[in-house]
């Protein structure tokens, strides 16, 4: 019997000239989603109904892809697989369905989605990379407004298909393996904390800011490149590797980055959201995993 093909090697990307063809070529077309999101900027959907992707549709990153938030789970826990489920039907998904999803920022919130279908059993889905920038980038057209609304599908969903830890989990992954910390440096070091209880990070994380995946332009990095950077944080594909961010969103992309380079690796989805709202939890402050 042979054995099922490893998660981590699907394909994590496609091109724009890529996705350009495959919309005009491929029955069933890929389905288009648009995850425009950033920390502190609540308006992605005023961003998207002023330019996106012809057909594209726009998905709101709070609601859609995350359940409501709670001190245990974090800022954006995972979405109940019934609930993600009826947004995919929304979205036109049917079985067999390839599924490509951007943002307009290296795709830092887009991998949220990315991993999320993934985890919930889609298999055909990928990044634009580059983002919306490499699809201006190569001259092609974008549209304003609301896109026409699909006809529903009919996608089942189930739960599972890529690896979790809770928050015992990402603490022994720390002590026994390579646990990454995605967020911006100076929040790992504890000098600055703009939305949760606590500054610093989770004790013997090590800091693998998402920024470092990409190159200038957004693209992500070739994956000898990224290979290299994870091996020198450890991650290297002989070790066990988790992942964590703010609240479970760039933690994602970082994710992306290593089944990009080949090495698999598993979301805490409540990150430091979820751990530094439980006082009995340690924390770190410095440039040192501590």
């Amino acid at each position: 019997m042979t054995a099922p093909t490893p998660w981590f090697t699907a394909p994590v990307l496609i091109t724009a000239a890529e996705l350009y063809a495959r919309l005009h070529t491929d029955d069933p077309a890929p389905v288009v989603l648009d995850v425009r999101w950033q920390l502190g900027d609540p308006d992605g959907h005023g961003h998207y109904l002023k330019e996106h992707i012809p057909g594209a549709l726009y998905v709101d990153l709070d609601t859609e892809l995350a359940a409501p938030p709670t001190s245990d789970a974090g800022r954006h826990p995972l979405p109940d697989v019934a609930a993600l489920q009826a947004a995919a039907r929304r979205w036109g998904l049917s079985a067999g369905h390839p599924v490509v999803v951007y943002d307009d920022n290296g795709n830092t919130a887009a991998a949220r989605a990315w991993w999320l279908l993934r985890w919930a059993g889609i298999e055909q889905v990928t990044l634009l990379d580059g983002a919306l920038g490499a699809w201006r980038a190569a001259g092609l057209r974008t549209e304003t407004g609301q896109a026409v609304p699909p006809e529903p599908g009919d996608i089942v969903l189930t739960p599972g298909h890529l690896p979790v830890l809770d928050a015992e989990a990402a603490a022994r992954v720390a002590r026994t393996g390579v646990l990454l910390d995605a967020r911006a440096a100076e929040r790992y070091r504890g000098e600055s904390e703009p939305v949760d209880p606590r500054a610093g990070h989770i004790p013997g994380a090590r800091s693998a800011p998402t920024g470092d995946n990409l190159t200038a332009d957004g693209a992500f990095r070739p994956p000898e490149e990224l290979a290299l950077r994870f091996a020198a944080l450890g991650a290297d594909g002989a070790t066990e590797v988790g992942v964590y961010c703010g609240s479970g969103v760039t933690a994602a992309h970082q994710i992306a980055a290593l089944a990009h380079a080949g090495i698999p690796a598993a979301l805490y989805p409540g990150s430091w959201s979820a751990w530094s709202a439980d006082p009995a939890r340690p924390v770190a402050e410095g440039p040192q995993p501590g």
